[in-house]
């Protein structure tokens, strides 16, 4: 069985424990949690990757790469992630266990203190980040912005969002934007990360066989460089209750084969805040969530209108997105049959073995995550960013008792709101 506790080591510096003797790697993560923002995404997502470069004692990937072979050949990589409209940017960790050590040695301590020394003590030149590191990791950034567009699924609810969201901070994406990474430099990026430092929250996870309060005490030690601030916080999550008078359409053209077509639905103020929650979780898996949705068996498969079709909850934001690959010409057809079946939901047209099929794939996905370290670690920090400390085991427990009556009522709360479509250049 795992122990799960969460202390705080410092104002605002949070501390998550899951004691555990499953596993034989330890996994530990530093997160700083800042509000997304369009002016500060991009230098925000720039930071990790450039701390990653070298520190103040080990000055480049060669020398950090000898203190991490010195730990049984740990990792530890920068991480980038959007919760809601909280940007996390940090380190996640994974080294053996102490259980495992073949001397018996303390891997954890030496661990946290790399992971402190990575965060806290980087190399730098003239007092600010190193120009040829900070150049190197732009171009890297740029790339990997520029790169999003090559995957057009992801890209289409990608810009569904930007569309949907243009005035609320949800729409800006985790990795920032080419115009403002391009304009970073070793000097405003150094601004940066020293207000980072001083304003974010903090959220360190640690999963592996030590106590807690060793846990707590390598930490606190690692990490006493940071500056004292009474008031950080993790950020807020605006939720729009209701979509605009009518859904806003936008289209895009380009050199593709396959059109997408993505729907944004608002939820009338449902999130991951309210008793009923468990109730929409369900509900955006019986009308799009596994393969036994009605999106899957009925517009892919018994109509054969989408190549995919399937739709996503954004807990925290209150959105339902849903995503399809279509035949240019079945642009209309296609979104009159997403439409309807949503309207089933609502109806409450839903069979038995729809309900506990979405069910229990979703049950054993909450209980799946206990099994891998990494999920765990991100389901946490969701928690975390959204305030919460229900565990997989009890929201699973919830969804349990969810009836077919609560998820039509779920479903009747959903407005659309944004339609995009990605076309080629000859529809």
């Amino acid at each position: 069985m795992s122990q799960v506790s969460r202390r705080e080591l410092f104002p605002g510096v949070w501390l998550r424990t899951v004691h555990t003797n499953k596993f034989k790697s330890s996994y530990l993560s530093v997160t700083l949690l800042a509000p997304l923002d369009q002016k500060t995404a991009g230098a925000n997502a720039l930071i990790p990757s450039v701390l990653r470069r070298g520190t103040a004692v080990h000055p480049d990937m060669e020398s950090l790469s000898a203190a991490l072979d010195e730990l049984y050949g740990g990792a530890i990589e920068p991480a980038v992630r959007k919760k809601g409209e909280t940007q996390c940017v940090g380190f996640a960790a994974s080294f053996l266990d102490d259980a495992y050590a073949m001397k018996g040695e303390n891997i954890l301590e030496p661990a946290a203190e790399l992971l402190g020394e990575l965060l806290l003590k980087p190399y730098t030149e003239d007092g600010h980040f190193c120009p040829d590191y900070t150049a190197s990791e732009k171009a890297n950034l740029i790339d990997r912005i520029r790169a999003q567009i090559n995957d057009k699924r992801t890209y289409a609810t990608q810009r569904l969002t930007q569309e949907m969201c243009r005035y609320e901070a949800f729409g800006v994406d985790k990795l920032g934007d080419e115009e403002h990474v391009s304009a970073i430099t070793p000097e405003r990026l150094w601004e940066r990360y020293q207000a980072l430092l001083r304003e974010a929250g903090v959220e360190i996870y640690y999963c592996g066989s030590a106590e807690p309060d060793r846990v707590a005490q390598a930490l606190t030690r690692a990490l006493d460089r940071l500056p004292v601030n009474e008031s950080r916080t993790a950020p807020g999550c605006d939720v729009r209750v209701t979509a605009g008078p009518e859904p806003i359409v936008a289209e895009e053209t380009m050199d593709v084969s396959q059109g997408k077509l993505a729907l944004g639905f608002r939820t009338g103020g449902q999130s991951c805040w309210e008793a009923d929650f468990p109730a929409l979780y369900l509900c955006t898996a019986v009308f799009g969530g596994t393969t036994l949705s009605k999106l899957f068996m009925n517009v892919r498969e018994k109509l054969s209108l989408c190549y995919y079709a399937s739709a996503v909850l954004e807990r925290m934001k209150g959105l339902v997105l849903v995503s399809s690959g279509i035949e240019f010409d079945k642009y209309q057809t296609a979104k009159d049959e997403i439409l309807a079946q949503l309207e089933a939901v609502k109806r409450g047209e839903i069979e038995p073995w729809e309900l506990e099929g979405s069910r229990r794939t979703l049950i054993g996905a909450c209980m799946s995550t206990l099994d891998d370290q990494s999920r765990q670690e991100d389901f946490w920090l969701g928690q975390a960013a959204a305030g919460l400390e229900e565990s997989p085991e009890e929201f699973a427990a919830r969804l349990e008792q969810v009836t077919r009556e609560q998820v039509a009522a779920a479903a009747q709360k959903l407005e659309l709101d944004t339609i995009y479509f990605l076309k080629g250049k000859e529809a």
